[in-house]
């Protein structure tokens, strides 16, 4: 496997050791797992958002129509 060097402030360094979830957890393996966490994640606020459309639509239909116009000036 080809490997790379990167460069990062020390800060993220110190955070990176902070957030590993044992001592011995490489750098590789706990970006590899932030980059699952964040791709799951995407996907969920993805369906979160297809969902909230879906809901608007269907709100507009419940919530405009002359029946309740008609109730509301009654």
């Amino acid at each position: 496997m080809e490997k790379t060097t990167i460069q990062l402030n020390k800060s993220v360094l110190e955070a990176l050791k902070e957030i590993r979830e044992h001592p011995r957890q490489t750098y590789e393996e706990l970006i590899k797992k932030m980059i699952d966490i964040f791709k799951t994640l995407r996907k969920r606020n993805q369906y979160d958002e297809f969902l909230h459309k879906i809901q608007q639509q269907k709100m507009r239909e419940l919530w405009n129509n002359k029946e309740d116009e008609e109730w509301e000036n009654a």
